[in-house]
Formats: C-alpha cells, sequence, structure tokens
C-alpha cells in the first residue's frame, strides 16, 4: 500500500495468537500471523514515502484472481489459528475482484483486513459489500495534524479533510479503524497532535510506522536513533489515551515497553528524557489531560519474516515490504514452505543476528528492524541503526 503495512488485526479485531510451538522463542515458527497482499501496484496517490512506488494503472504481471484462490486455499489448509491475510497494494480498491477475493477468504475461514488508499473507490457501496462478506477491520493512512503536511506528503489537496471523512464512514459501516502514521522529519512535532485527533475520533489502533528507505521512502529525512527512543518513549505515553499503539519497522518500542513497566506497573515509570519526547509528552498532556487508563502496547515479537510475510504483485515473496530481499514466488513455491524453510528467515526467527543486535538482551524480544539494517547495510542480520542502543555502541567503540 502506499503508506506501508502491517498488522491490521487493524483495531482489535483480531488478537495475538502464538503460533508455531509453544514459547516465545518458537512462535511464529510454523506459520506467519500475518500475511500482506500487494494485490495491485495501481493507485491514484502518490506519497512522497511509498513503500510500493505504486504507478495509476496495474502491473502487468499480478496476481490473477484464480491465483488469488489458490493462494487463499494455501492459508485455509493451515488450519487454526489462521494467518490473518492483509489485503493491501497500491490501493487495493483498484482491484476490480476485491469482494471476489474477499467472499472467497471468508467461505475458506481465512480472516481478512483491508488497508485500502482514501480515493473516491473508496465508496458506501463498497464498504457495504466487504463488510457483507466479513471484513470487521480496515487501516487508513495520516501523516499530518493539519491539512498542509498531511496533504504535502501524500501529494492531493484536500486529501488530509477527505481521510478524516473517511474514518467516519469507515465507523459508519461498522467497521473497526487503524490509523497508520509515518514517522519522518517533517511530521516528527505533530505526533501528539495526531494522537489526539485520532483520541478524539474514537479511533482503535495507531499504527507507528517508523520510516525504512525503500521505494519512495529513498528521498525522506528520517528520524534519528534518539528521536526514534524519544518517540517509543511518547508512544507509550499515548497508548494511555484509549487507543492501542503499534509500532512498524521500531521493535525497540518493545523494548522501551519492557523498560517503562519494570519501574511502574502500569507502563508509565520514569522515562529518558530528550527534548523531543519532552515536547510531545507536553503537548499531549495539553490536548488531553493528564493519562488515566493503562498502557495498550502489544508485546508479541514479531519482526520482518517472524510471524510477517509479504507478497508483492507479480508473486513475489519477501520478509516484508520493506526489505527488498527476494526469498520466491508463490507462481512456483509454497508460501509456508518458503516461511518456515528459507535458511534467512530461519536465523530472523533465531536471533541469530550480528554485531549489537546479537549481542542484545532483547535479541528476541526486540531482534532490530531487520528491513532498517537490510537497508544500511545489505544485510538482514545485522544491526539495526535506527535503536539508540546500536548508537551508543558505536559510539562508544569509535573513542
Amino acid at each position: 500500500m502506499a503508506s506501508g503495512e502491517r498488522d491490521p488485526t487493524v483495531g482489535g479485531g483480531h488478537h495475538h495468537p502464538t503460533h508455531g510451538r509453544p514459547g516465545g522463542i518458537h512462535q511464529f515458527d510454523d506459520r506467519p500471523l500475518l500475511v500482506f497482499w500487494e494485490t495491485t501496484k495501481a493507485c491514484d496517490l502518490a506519497c512522497v514515502h511509498c513503500r510500493a512506488s505504486a504507478q495509476g494503472d496495474p502491473g502487468p504481471d499480478e496476481i490473477t484472481t484464480a491465483e488469488g484462490r489458490e493462494l487463499i486455499d494455501e492459508l485455509a489448509a493451515i488450519g487454526r489459528p489462521r494467518p490473518i491475510l492483509i489485503l493491501t497494494g497500491g490501493d487495493c480498491m483498484k482491484r476490480p475482484d476485491i469482494t471476489e477475493l474477499v467472499a472467497y477468504a471468508g467461505r475458506r475461514s481465512v480472516p481478512v483486513a483491508l488497508s485500502p488508499s482514501v480515493t473516491p473507490q473508496l465508496t458506501d457501496r463498497a464498504l457495504d459489500a466487504l463488510h457483507a462478506h466479513g471484513v470487521k477491520t480496515a487501516s487508513l493512512s495520516l501523516d499530518g495534524a493539519t491539512s498542509g503536511t498531511h496533504d504535502g506528503i501524500r501529494g492531493i489537496a484536500g486529501h488530509f479533510d477527505s481521510t478524516l471523512e473517511a474514518i467516519a464512514r469507515l465507523q459508519r459501516h461498522g467497521l473497526t479503524v487503524q490509523i497508520n502514521t509515518t514517522v519522518m522529519a517533517r511530521n516528527l512535532g505533530e505526533l501528539a497532535d495526531i494522537a489526539a485527533l485520532m483520541h478524539e475520533m474514537g479511533v482503535d489502533t495507531w499504527e507507528v510506522f517508523f520510516l525504512i528507505t525503500t521505494g519512495r521512502g529513498t528521498e525522506i529525512t528520517g528520524s534519528t536513533p534518539q528521536e526514534n527512543e524519544d518517540v517509543c518513549n511518547f508512544l507509550v505515553d499515548a497508548s494511555r489515551y484509549g487507543f492501542t499503539v503499534r509500532t512498524v519497522e521500531a521493535p525497540f518500542f518493545r523494548r522501551v515497553v519492557a523498560e517503562r513497566r519494570r519501574e511502574g506497573h502500569d507502563g508509565s515509570g520514569p522515562t529518558p528524557t530528550g527534548d523531543l519526547y519532552d515536547h510531545l509528552r507536553d503537548r499531549l498532556v495539553d490536548r488531553l489531560g493528564a493519562p488515566t487508563a493503562p498502557v495498550r502496547a502489544p508485546s508479541a515479537a514479531t519482526r520482518d519474516g517472524k510471524g510477517i510475510i509479504f507478497i508483492a504483485a507479480n508473486g513475489d515473496v519477501y520478509p516484508s515490504g520493506f526489505m527488498p530481499l527476494r526469498l520466491g514466488n508463490v507462481r512456483n513455491q509454497s508460501l509456508v514452505e518458503i516461511y518456515r524453510d528459507h535458511p534467512v528467515l530461519r536465523k530472523i526467527r533465531d536471533a541469530t543476528f550480528v554485531g549489537a543486535c546479537g549481542a542484545c538482551e532483547h535479541a528476541q524480544l526486540c531482534g532490530g528492524s531487520r528491513a532498517r539494517s537490510f537497508a544500511s547495510s545489505g544485510d538482514p542480520l545485522g544491526s539495526d541503526p535506527g535503536c539508540i542502543r546500536v548508537a551508543d555502541r558505536a559510539v562508544a567503540a569509535s573513542i
């Protein structure tokens, strides 16, 4: 999809089951939790950070309806708990057979979530049909608290207002809503105002994406390790205002949550202060008052290739949509066999990392962003330069 992907178990409609053998280390060995299918490259938006480098028209080699049914059949054959199939893009609503695919998945008892773009394709009629066939959750992207920021990132004037209207429309159709926000230098200062806006609109889940330099995102300035640490601590605070917070390509958020919980049973313990954290915390309290709810931050230790797998529009399989390391193709290989047996994925699931990530006591809980490691060094098992611990270790080694 234009903004990114991940976990539109979207807004509480599904829970994170334990997959694979019992115990945290071997979770997700046998089957993924989430299967992302980039149903099409087509999208009417031109987002500056688009992972997919989406285009106006479908690609000539996209998976057909019949092949899509075969993919759904394979997921159904896994048995319970079946992975959640997230239909993304591009814009999944640009696929003329989207309702047919959703209906087939429903008949095969494969849970489906949607990640559409906010365009005129997102009609009441389409939402009625999709909800009738079992779709309960959907994610939309909101990358700013103002039209100036969001519209500038999305590339279309008026898109901010259209997104707020789309959130309300999804809710009217009985869908739970997840909002996806990509963290980048140009919107860091607005994160507290985005959180306040979601609270006011009754959004169920906030999924915060930490930029990876892939697709069009190579042209965007991301956040620094210290800013990432400040944002993660802020997100713990934000999760105490009635919505669940998850992150994408920032598994160190789980480490921050664990550290905060050690200091206070509700996760509200002391934080390492930074200027950005102080600004965001104070702004959020100014907008919404002091938090009163417990922390809502799931801790399932997924990462690219562990609980997560991505199928591109042409059938190529990747550890995630942000990690362009081709593993195979569903047209001539079993998705489940690729997931279970590919040597890189086995090492990722075993936390066989090198450098700071390999030496870290949080290698299993966190493990760093495999996509960011791959983007920075070409090594899917290297260290995540977006983590403050990796950055601090690098500074110490240079002294």
